[in-house]
């Protein structure tokens, strides 16, 4: 019992929603006191039927010791958050129970307790205190939370003009300084750049290096595989996998994503980019030399393309359209933007719906998975749609290295397997130049 951190057993959330057919209905004052007789009990029918019952977890089991890593992944909507919310406390279940062994500290929304109006330096005391630090405490790790941030210049500087990245870095740090035996992190290495991530990610580390418990809540897979040994995957509220291997929880995950294969389309009206709304992503799609959507594995000298389709609303000379690739274990290979030839070369943008189409170098990549996803920015100023994030993507199958040669007959234990192009030179021999003498 001394070993257990967090025990959950049989947890279940439900929710009830609520639906109000055909949309308000606007009556005038007199028309509704002549009705409101004969309207109230039918209105109390109707809230009655319209209710909905959603299970945002159901059933859900695990026991984490003291100092392990749990990390816990998912699509939008698995019930990632909610179960965090409830080891946290913020909400009850409806079912089964939560039992948690010791101090817990809840990175859940970076910034909270944050006031606009206050300094930096005020709303570090005061972020720390709803967080559950003591002044002295606050006061004891001023200067790491600060250095750790990196808004020295800025401390007496109130929040409403702070950057959204100073924002973030600031309220991260407040939270990671938390002084718990139980940390609770959701989605906060996708804050910030890539510089402040990796800072982000070195502090969890060093959390749990210090045998803390931590739970991470991440769409970076990068990062489960290399700050956790244990790992859940959660699908629809269900824990679909769970064990003591972050490799094969996210080839889980990944099975289960890979259900939409080659081609992405929008739900509805598309993906809504960002501020400032530069494009509206529609498809995207890995495509043969006919133009048609892959429908499964190819070989590595197979020519692909990706094709993306979207609508551009304005013109920016700074933004930039593409797509990341990934390996299995979610290390970035390779990113392309529409940008990177020169100018001459590159396609033109225009205003209204448009398809980018670019080749895939053949003969690259070895045997196995890769995911494929849509990035897009303004470059040097802010991500519309970051990599290592939930994005659109599509996947990519190799089942058989390129050429033709018996060496080449089985997968290399490698990322990557190119052919190069090699030649045999003549030997160059040095003279000793003899006018120089000795």
């Amino acid at each position: 019992m001394d070993e257990i951190a967090i025990r959950v057993e049989g947890l279940g959330k439900r929710f009830r929603l609520r639906h109000q057919n055909g949309g308000p209905r606007y009556r005038t004052l007199r028309e509704e006191l002549l009705s409101a007789p004969r309207q109230l009990l039918a209105r109390l029918r109707q809230r009655r039927s319209a209710q909905e019952e959603f299970w945002a977890l159901q059933d859900v089991s695990f026991e984490v010791k003291r100092g392990e890593v749990l990390g816990i992944i998912g699509r939008n909507g698995a019930g990632k958050s909610t179960l965090l919310k409830i080891l946290s406390r913020i909400m009850d279940p409806t079912a089964g129970e939560a039992t948690v062994y010791g101090r817990i500290g809840s990175l859940l929304e970076v910034g909270t307790g944050f006031h606009p109006e206050l300094t930096g330096r005020e709303n570090i005391y005061l972020s720390g205190a709803l967080l559950g630090m003591k002044r002295d405490e606050v006061r004891r790790r001023f200067d790491e939370i600060v250095e750790f941030a990196g808004v020295e210049k800025f401390l007496d500087t109130a929040c409403k003009h702070y950057s959204s990245g100073m924002y973030t870095r600031l309220g991260f740090a407040v939270a990671a300084h938390l002084d718990t035996e139980i940390l609770l992190v959701d989605e906060v290495l996708a804050v910030g750049d890539v510089e402040f991530q990796r800072k982000c990610l070195d502090k969890m580390q060093a959390v749990a290096g210090r045998g803390r418990t931590v739970l991470l809540v991440s769409h970076n897979m990068a990062a489960i595989n290399r700050m956790c040994k244990l790992a859940m995957v959660l699908d629809a509220g269900r824990a679909k996998w769970w064990g003591a291997d972050a490799r094969g929880a996210v080839g889980s995950y990944f099975a289960v994503l890979t259900a939409g294969g080659s081609e992405w389309r929008a739900p509805d009206k598309g993906l809504v980019s960002v501020p400032p709304r530069m494009f509206t992503l529609e498809r995207i799609r890995l495509v043969d030399c006919a133009g048609g959507t892959l429908a499964g594995a190819v070989t590595a000298d197979e020519p692909v393309h990706v094709e993306i389709t979207g609508t551009v609303h304005a013109l920016h000379s700074a933004l930039c359209l593409g797509f990341a690739v990934y390996a299995e274990d979610e290390t970035a290979l390779f990113w392309s933007y529409q940008t990177d030839a020169e100018e001459r070369c590159r396609p033109r943008l225009k205003i209204g719906r448009m398809t980018l189409r670019a080749a895939l170098p053949t003969s690259l990549f070895n045997e196995g998975r890769y995911r494929i996803g849509f990035i897009a920015g303004l470059h040097c100023i802010e991500w519309i749609v970051a990599p290592q994030g939930a994005g659109p993507s599509v996947w990519l199958e190799i089942s058989g290295v390129a050429g033709s040669s018996h060496f080449r007959s089985l997968r290399r234990p490698v990322m990557l397997a190119p052919i190069l192009e090699w030649s045999v030179g003549a030997d160059r021999v040095e003279h000793q130049d003899d006018s120089k003498g000795t």
